[in-house]
C-alpha cells in the first residue's frame, strides 16, 4: 500500500497521485476524477465522459441494415 501526505495550496489541501496509477489509467493534467466519500473513506477513480447519442450516431457506419421489428421490442433496462 502506498502512502501520501497532504500539502496546503491556498485554502485547499492537495495530494500527489502516484505515477503508477496515472499510467495505469491513462491520466494527464486536467483529467477528471470521480470522488466518492463513504464515511472516513475517500475513493477516486477516472471519470470517463459519457458520450451523447448524437456523437454515437455520428460514429455509426453508414449503410448498416436495420433489424426488422427492432423498434417494437420492449424496454429491458432504463431506456426512455
Amino acid at each position: 500500500m502506498l502512502t501520501a501526505s497532504l500539502r496546503r495550496s491556498g485554502g485547499s489541501l492537495i495530494i500527489t497521485i502516484p505515477q503508477s496509477y496515472i499510467e495505469q489509467n491513462q491520466l494527464e493534467a486536467g483529467a477528471l476524477l470521480s470522488v466518492e466519500i463513504s464515511g472516513s473513506e475517500l475513493r477516486l477513480k477516472p471519470a470517463r465522459p459519457r458520450r451523447r447519442l448524437a456523437e454515437l450516431l455520428a460514429a455509426t457506419p453508414k449503410g448498416l441494415q436495420r433489424v426488422t421489428g427492432w423498434d417494437e421490442l420492449p424496454a429491458v433496462g432504463n431506456e426512455q
